[in-house]
């Protein structure tokens, strides 16, 4: 049997700036993979440039998506 679901109110305030803590770096690091894949050629990234911004622009779960394209996503300059 799983427990209800507490509602914000009733979330301790330790818990409530965990939750605003996870969701910022999430929130960052999107971006940043986001403007990372915009300023690249196609053939600097592995896979379709179509394909990463769909993923990237889709919420998953705590910056997994971007943590995968940044050191995956991209091929190495130089």
């Amino acid at each position: 049997m799983s427990k209800p679901k507490k509602s914000w109110k009733e979330l301790s305030p330790t818990a409530k700036a965990a939750i605003v803590a996870v969701a910022a770096v999430d929130a960052g690091t999107r971006v940043w993979a986001l403007r990372d894949l915009a300023g690249r050629r196609p053939e600097e990234i592995n896979g379709p440039k179509r394909a990463w911004a769909i993923g990237l622009s889709i919420g998953s779960t705590a910056g997994i998506g971007p943590a995968i394209y940044l050191l995956w996503g991209r091929k190495r300059r130089g």
